[in-house]
């Protein structure tokens, strides 16, 4: 799929349409439609919070109508609150923002996220002709996200789409080898002798440092800083007796 358009319905404060406008920029978006844009001169809010997006996606959004993206997108309309029952459906059936990107994998046609206003969001007659509903759960003592804060949490929720593999960081962490864990072990129990650990409680607590490094996964880099901290304390254990 391409990626989404985002759509922003009457915005009425321009620093907000900068945060969402910097929010595409940082998950690989571009095509920013507005419904009735403020002012969104070069002096305005809105390019002192777009930060690089000032420079193509914020200038180059579009001015739509409603009956625009309606007619020409799969629209998802974004909402923090549902009527969760099917006889209420203009806000049911609905998605939660964890889901949207599995829910928009097999959508081949041009879709489009529809945010509104920051006082109301969507109102039920606009909700009513979205194609979707996505929802942003929160607190239910206070459901009601800052437009730009929800804008950004919806794109991060969909980077995965929108990003190409190559500008993902790569976050896999690796685990040391099992000998280097293994050498790290040996070499703590070096440690507990050379403190004159109680030689009863040695294998308890090597049994609890072998667990508390299992849940750990450290990588290599680490392990052999542990292991540099050790040869140190009992260097000086050493020196101690």
């Amino acid at each position: 799929m391409n990626p989404p358009a985002v759509a922003v319905v009457e915005p009425k404060t321009p620093g907000n349409v900068g945060t969402i406008a910097r929010a595409m920029k940082n998950f690989g978006l571009s095509d920013l439609k507005i419904v009735d844009p403020p002012d969104l001169h070069r002096d305005s809010e809105a390019y002192g919070f777009a930060g690089q997006a000032r420079e193509d996606v914020l200038p180059n959004y579009d001015e739509v109508t409603f009956d625009h993206l309606v007619e020409n997108y799969h629209t998802v309309g974004l909402t923090g609150k549902t009527n969760e029952d099917a006889r209420k459906h203009r806000r049911f059936p609905f998605v939660t923002v964890d889901e949207l990107a599995d829910d928009l994998r097999g959508v081949e046609a041009d879709t489009c996220l529809v945010f509104g206003r920051e006082d109301n969001g969507l109102t039920n007659d606009e909700m009513a002709r979205v194609d979707r509903v996505c929802s942003i759960p929160a607190s239910a003592a206070y459901s009601s996200l800052n437009l730009g804060q929800a804008a950004t949490v919806t794109l991060y929720e969909l980077r995965e789409l929108t990003l190409e593999e190559t500008q993902l960081p790569d976050v896999e962490r690796e685990r040391a080898d099992e000998a280097e864990i293994e050498g790290f072990y040996d070499h703590f129990a070096e440690f507990l002798a050379a403190i004159d650990h109680p030689e009863e409680k040695r294998a308890k607590t090597l049994r609890l440092v072998r667990r508390l490094l299992g849940r750990a996964h450290p990588t290599g880099r680490e392990v052999r800083t542990l292991r540099g901290v050790l040869r140190r304390a009992i260097y000086h254990a050493g020196d101690d007796s």
